[in-house]
């Protein structure tokens, strides 16, 4: 990782850092607010971002480059879009990370210590908190659905797996009962 004091707020990253749903809502002033709490953070490609099982209070912006999540070395998903938000459900409860990220190749983050909210000036706290956890609100809507969706098919599919169980099951049994069958014939 590349010390956040030396890669500078250039124009090319603060138009990129425009880009970004909850940034879009603040004006200049307030952004560079934001700005001064928050670091840019650099990661070559392999970088560990955060390590799954430690505890923080940052979350990240994806400014650019490529991210993969990861649990316990399965690969989740890979982020690479400008805006993508990860780290927010450990700073937001408070707990361990329940995952790893590794930038993928070079990647650009902004990122910012939830603490550091309650430095912001009072008119921007609370306008600040508000966005922020309605971005989050949204964003654990849409994984909770996405989730939902992967459950209702992992259930199918185990349905399916204990009806051909099952099936193979009556199979033998029925394959057994004909060869005893064949056999009492036989005598």
């Amino acid at each position: 990782m590349t010390n956040p004091e030396s890669i500078m707020v250039n124009q090319e990253i603060l138009e990129r850092l425009r880009t970004i749903p909850v940034l879009k809502a603040f004006d200049d002033e307030e952004l560079q607010e934001l700005l001064k709490m928050s670091e840019i953070r650099e990661y070559g490609p392999g970088d560990l971002i955060l390590e799954e099982g430690k505890t923080d209070g940052w979350i990240f912006y994806l400014v650019s480059g490529k991210v993969t999540i990861s649990k316990k070395g399965k690969q989740l998903v890979t982020l690479e879009t400008t805006g993508d938000v990860f780290g927010e459900m450990g700073a937001i409860n408070g707990t361990v990370r329940s995952a790893s990220v590794h930038a993928l190749d070079s990647a650009i983050c902004l990122s910012l210590n939830v603490v550091d909210i309650d430095k912001f000036s009072a008119k921007n706290r609370f306008a600040f908190r508000y966005i922020i956890y309605r971005e989050f609100a949204q964003i654990l809507a849409n994984r909770l659905r996405e989730t939902t969706e992967e459950l209702i098919k992992a259930k199918e599919e185990i349905e399916k797996l204990n009806v051909m169980n099952r099936l193979m099951a009556v199979t033998e049994e029925l394959q057994k009962a004909q060869k005893e069958i064949a056999e009492l014939k036989s005598r």
